[in-house]
């Protein structure tokens, strides 16, 4: 497929990363300029606007592993794997609304650091040791395989040159930048991905003969959203109740997501930054997943050959866009990589830093602390390399193994998380009898899901549960644990819940008049999101 990809679209695609790596040098820059510190290399300083943050969510999520992922489903199952896209638009107005007010007043870096506000320091050390295996796992290797698919795909690149080319270039801009570089290449990303998603939906949508003939050239059900309970991967049970629980826990606890918002200039530019991002998330459904629905119907027809799902994106690209233009939009999907990995790579590294090494030496200077996170950015590539070939051992397609390994470790951080900040009187000891409880369960059903096809009897049945529904299962227990243990033992003082949960927290500092707005905006959102579930009901 190399032959698809000209000397003009080469040239482009080095112009674009040339592009690329201005930005993030001159936020680098404007960073040193003031003097470089822990917060203005982890946290861009703390004077992000609503616009930046809004558009850091999107394209920091949407990397090549959602645009490979996505419309790799797309073509196997069609729309249905939109719906974490869309319910995602909905999570993210509980994190501006619920969450952000007490992650901003307690000032802290890091999600680890705020469950020890909330709860002890064992919980903090829990969750920073399972977020850095958790980036490794599902975020760092899947990432990096999903751009050895576009370098292979579409420059005709060995795969894993391709991957660790990207790792290389992006280790660059993520070591000496911080989260500022990263920030503002994102926003970047997010006019070319949109601008590039669009060509290639329009091109597709021409080459099947428009919408109607696509919807009649797909296969029956390809358009429906709601599945019924026996689908084997989105039953609607799960949709309701389970995707929430990976929702709550990816949008509004995950480091990966909320260091954009702590990085606000306060509450009104933090929240309005997730309304945005709401709103772009409807997106992908559209950008993302129908063209994968293209490629499987041009794939019928035999216009197109599709002999890998994950590789229906890079299949239409070379297909439908002329040279030049098709450079620009493979320059958009590899700088798409890199920007999730930059941002990873930055959280992940936050992490370590702030919960494992200044826990350990609290006197640690500014300047020791940034030099520890690029550190700990090198060793993460490296495991994240190492765990690549073991991917499709769970499951089939990319955004599903990464759906699924979240169901497994998302539901008791979500659950001490969510509960926490509503019931004062859950503690310390319930809280890690929770999270232990739930990574237990979790480990133990992803070991077992591996090895499934040498089962049977109760283990079988046990790893054959859908991932949606085990995660409603999950969070069931595991919130019956943080509230049975937590009643057996001393509830924690209104001193240390200060500004952690509701009945503790105070007046809120906002503008009255951004959030009269933001309440407008974000009713207009769930509208939006209700439109697009009654259109795709078949």
């Amino acid at each position: 497929m190399d032959n698809l990809i000209g000397t003009l679209d080469f040239a482009v695609i080095a112009l674009y990363f040339v592009a690329v790596f201005a930005i993030a040098w001159w936020a680098t820059m404007k960073d040193k300029a003031g003097g470089e510190t822990s917060a203005g290399y982890f946290l861009a300083g703390k004077e992000a606007g609503w616009f930046v943050i809004g558009a850091s969510l999107f394209a920091s999520n949407i990397g090549s592993e959602h645009l490979v992922g996505l419309a790799g489903t797309g073509a196997v199952s069609g729309v249905a794997v939109g719906q974490f896209e869309i319910l995602a638009s909905l999570i993210l107005l509980i994190l501006g609304w619920l969450f952000v007010p007490f992650y901003l007043k307690s000032g802290v870096f890091t999600m680890p650091e705020f469950l020890e506000r909330r709860y002890s320091s064992g919980a903090r050390t829990y969750l920073a040791w399972v977020s850095i295996l958790g980036y490794v796992l599902t975020k760092i290797s899947v990432t990096i395989a999903a751009g050895g698919i576009v370098f292979e795909a579409l420059l005709g690149i060995d795969f894993w040159t391709g991957a660790l080319v990207v790792v290389v270039a992006t280790g660059i801009y993520t070591l000496t930048g911080g989260l500022r570089a990263v920030l503002y290449t994102d926003m970047m990303q997010m006019f070319v991905l949109i601008a590039g998603s669009i060509a290639v939906t329009v091109s597709g949508l021409y080459a099947v003969g428009g919408w109607d003939s696509l919807q009649a050239s797909a296969c029956s059900g390809f358009f429906d959203m709601w599945k019924p309970m026996s689908d084997p991967d989105f039953p609607w049970t799960g949709i309701l109740f389970g995707a929430p629980i990976l929702g709550v826990w990816y949008w509004c606890t995950d480091q990966f997501i909320v260091q954009r918002v702590l990085s606000a200039k306060n509450e009104d530019h933090a929240r309005r930054g997730t309304i945005f991002g709401g709103f772009l998330k409807i997106l992908p459904l559209f950008l993302f997943v129908i063209p994968g629905v293209i490629a499987h119907s041009l794939a019928q027809s035999g216009q197109i050959e599709l002999s890998n799902p994950d590789q229906a994106l890079p299949v239409l690209i070379g297909h439908l866009l002329p040279v030049g233009f098709r450079g620009l939009v493979v320059a958009g999907l590899i700088a798409a990589l890199m920007s999730s990995l930059s941002s990873v790579f930055n959280s992940c590294s936050t992490i370590f830093t702030f919960d494992v090494y200044k826990k350990i030496r609290p006197q640690s200077s500014e300047k020791n602390l940034i030099m520890v996170g690029r550190i700990a950015t090198g060793l993460l590539i490296v495991f994240g390399i190492i765990w690549i070939p073991l991917i499709k051992t769970i499951s089939g397609t990319l955004y599903k193994y990464i759906q699924s390994v979240q169901a497994y470790i998302s539901p008791p951080i979500a659950a001490v998380f969510l509960l926490g900040i509503f019931f004062k009187r859950l503690n310390g000891r319930g809280a890690m009898a929770s999270l232990m409880t739930g990574f237990v369960l979790g480990v133990s059903r992803l070991i077992l899901e591996v090895n499934k096809d040498s089962l049977d009897g109760f283990f079988y049945s046990y790893a054959d549960i859908n991932f949606l529904h085990f995660a409603i299962f999950l969070f069931a227990i595991c919130s019956a644990v943080l509230v049975g243990v937590s009643l057996t033992s001393a509830a924690p003082s209104d001193e240390k819940l200060a500004d952690v949960t509701y009945a503790t927290a105070g007046v809120s500092t906002g503008d009255p008049l951004w959030r009269r707005r933001d309440l407008q905006l974000s009713f207009v959102l769930v509208l939006a999101v209700a439109a697009v579930w009654m259109y795709f009901t078949g």
